[in-house]
């Protein structure tokens, strides 16, 4: 083994998938100890050069290279022979198996011929602990939320003892606490040894952790940054070719009449606590709160997914607890889903179709699918959310996932809803795409739609937000706005504190 070489070499690496060429010659170099950070805008091929480096989907063509040696990365058993372990930025989790045995898949511990259980939970208590998740190892899989189900993903790959760990966007469901504690995992494998590909598009993050900075546009190697040239601004215009000078839109700040009203309003997840709020015409609301809160399960009971055990809400003054989504609609809400490839598109059909799924009723012609109705609808929302897509026709897994993303909107944008519910929105989107919903949000909001939005990202919520309602452990920990909106006053009332200028129901 050459010590003096890179721990991890790529070079011309080549994919191509059916009318897209996803990576274009993309090379780069990792060393040992080193956290670097892959950057780029969706579909600027990030998750297909990790996916080729794990073996997930061999390149075409180019070579990988392993302490300066040539390496052949054909499959997944490939590369974990090599010591090469890959968290997935979509969750990659047998949900019907417990904890413990989704770290130990196919490294099962056994004795006498079968599964010893007992050892299993044992190796796994302090793997969770590592990552900050406390939870019993028994646990199904499928009891556990999105933002713990990817803190699994990161034990698993921790148990692995891999030198080399790709981490594909590993904070996108993570609160603001449970990514600290991730970065301090990744500081104590890096000061170990081990080598660290981050993808993030939390620039936030690579600023604070990366040594070093490959920036990838359209399939190719758009630059690279050391650590002493590692800036937002310069890691912004190596992404998008542009500045963007304010990322936030200014907001209009014309409200108009209540639209979702909720009085003591209670989901079968909490049942125990009532939850009353407001959002009016033309208002953006930010929903924070650790994960496990609650957020989810409130977004989920005002679309109807699961029917609310008590209380009322009312739709433009109008008394109604959506039963079932399809109520929901017809009140016009929508929910833009927090996993968008288990509840916002069918990835084996087309985009023009996904696109097209909530309006079918609505566009049908003589009972049967309009599809001059569909083709036009799929190119008004293929350019309105400049959706990256060689066309309509091209099915929606082969779309990077925050071009999903946008789909799941242009789906819901087409009904003009009254109220937009949106959870996790700009996860795993780049920060071009980001500012793109941001300005489309702004633009909802000012043709008077009320918009209810959870989201992880404390800057989001400043940014974005006229007011944000905090939630913990299901109730309504209180209401922020104004100049007692900061940071350190949502965590306050998100660990269980009171506020003294929020409308809280702490006691």
């Amino acid at each position: 083994m050459d010590i003096s070489a890179p721990l991890l070499e790529a070079r011309n690496l080549v994919k191509t998938f059916p009318g897209v060429r996803a990576l274009k010659g993309v090379s780069l170099t990792l060393h040992r100890g080193e956290v670097l950070a892959v950057i780029g805008e969706n579909g600027g091929g990030k998750s297909t050069l990790m996916k080729s480096l794990a073996g997930v989907q061999p390149a075409d063509s180019g070579e990988i290279l392993i302490d300066g040696r040539p390496a052949e990365v054909a499959s997944v058993p490939d590369a974990l022979a090599r010591g090469i372990a890959l968290i997935h930025q979509e969750l990659n989790l047998a949900d019907n198996l417990d904890i413990a045995a989704n770290l130990f898949l196919g490294r099962e511990k056994s004795r006498f011929g079968t599964i010893d259980k007992p050892a299993q939970y044992r190796a796994a208590r302090p793997l969770l602990e590592a990552v900050g998740l406390d939870a019993d190892p028994a646990a199904l899989v499928s009891t556990l939320c999105i933002g713990q189900q990817q803190q699994v993903e990161i034990a698993k790959a921790l148990s692995l003892n891999a030198r080399i760990i790709i981490m594909d966007e590993p904070t996108s469901s993570l609160t603001t606490r449970e990514s600290e504690k991730l970065f301090k995992v990744i500081r104590d494998l890096r000061s170990k040894g081990v080598g660290i590909v981050y993808i993030s598009h939390r620039l936030v993050e690579v600023m604070d952790l990366a040594d070093r900075v490959t920036v990838l546009r359209d399939g190719a190697n758009a630059g690279n940054l050391e650590k002493s040239e590692i800036s937002h601004e310069a890691m912004v215009r190596f992404m998008v070719g542009r500045d963007v000078s304010r990322f936030y839109p200014q907001k209009s700040g014309k409200l108009g009449d209540p639209v979702l009203e909720a009085d003591d309003l209670r989901s079968p997840a909490h049942p125990q606590h009532g939850l009353n709020f407001t959002i009016r015409a033309g208002e953006i609301v930010g929903l924070s709160g650790l994960v496990g809160s609650g957020r989810t399960e409130m977004m989920q009971t005002l679309f109807g997914i699961t029917p609310a055990t008590g209380g009322r809400l009312r739709i433009s003054g109008n008394s109604l607890v959506p039963q079932t989504p399809m109520e929901a609609i017809n009140v016009g809400i929508a929910l833009v889903p927090e996993d968008r490839k288990k509840q916002g598109v069918v990835l084996e059909m087309a985009v023009s179709e996904n696109l097209s799924l909530a309006s079918l009723r609505r566009d049908q012609n003589a009972a049967l699918i309009n599809r001059r109705a569909e083709n036009d609808l799929c190119s008004e929302m293929i350019g309105k959310l400049r959706i990256k897509t060689p066309g309509g026709k091209q099915p929606a897994q082969f779309l990077s996932g925050g071009n999903q993303q946008k789909v799941v909107l242009g789906k819901w944008l087409a009904m003009r809803p009254r109220v937009l519910l949106l959870d996790e929105p700009t996860r795993g989107i780049d920060i071009g795409a980001k500012q793109e919903i941001y300005q489309l949000m702004e633009q909802l909001a000012a043709d008077g739609v009320a918009i209810l939005f959870v989201s992880s990202e404390m800057e989001e919520l400043l940014g974005m937000a006229d007011r944000v309602l905090v939630m913990h452990e299901g109730r309504m920990a209180g209401e922020l706005a104004g100049i007692g909106l900061s940071e350190e006053s949502v965590m306050h009332l998100a660990t269980g504190g009171c506020h003294s200028t929020s409308k809280s129901t702490c006691n």
